[in-house]
């Protein structure tokens, strides 16, 4: 996947979520440098649709429904929107218009965190959004080794291997 092989900047930030200076991506999880990423929920039909994640950082574990960050293109940091949308494209194959409204933010969230397979960390100020799709979508298995709908109901289910930014959101009730 060269997505993944790309050399990328976030946002470093201090503990009140003040951008300090862009750094490059894999240094950040390398060396558990707290950062600005986001999480957007996708729902479709009143389900959130779970991604069963392929990644080099906690692989094969559930997020909801994909999480990434903000970059900087041509030294200026993306907003929440635009890094959304780009998401969307990538792991999604949705466009703006595929959605019922934009996505809406919900909360901010705090956690840190080490892959032990990957050994690398996120340590992360989390932007959590949730967007209503018109239609089910189509994963990027490039992404996604593929996805699941269930009930929001029943998403506090811990029995299901989480990333560990879920189980904060569980722990915060961001879903409720």
């Amino acid at each position: 996947m060269d997505y993944y092989k790309e050399k990328q900047f976030i946002a470093q930030v201090d503990k009140k979520d003040k951008v300090i200076r862009n750094l490059e991506k894999w240094e950040a999880h390398k060396k558990g440098i707290l950062h600005r990423g986001y999480t957007c929920i996708l729902t479709f039909e009143d389900k959130i649709i779970l991604q069963h994640r392929k990644h080099p950082v906690f692989d094969g574990v559930f997020d909801l429904s994909f999480s990434s960050h903000q970059l900087y293109t041509n030294g200026k940091l993306q907003s929440d929107e635009e890094a959304i949308y780009d998401g969307l494209k990538r792991e999604w194959n949705l466009k703006k218009s595929d959605l019922k409204e934009k996505p809406q933010f919900i909360k901010k969230i705090y956690y840190k965190s080490k892959d032990p397979n990957s050994g690398y960390t996120e340590h992360e100020i989390d932007y959590i959004y949730i967007v209503e799709l018109k239609n089910l979508p189509t994963p990027n298995y490039d992404f996604a080794y593929g996805f699941s709908l269930v009930d929001q109901k029943l998403i506090t289910d811990y029995r299901l291997p989480f990333t560990p930014w879920v189980k904060v959101m569980l722990d915060e009730k961001v879903i409720k």
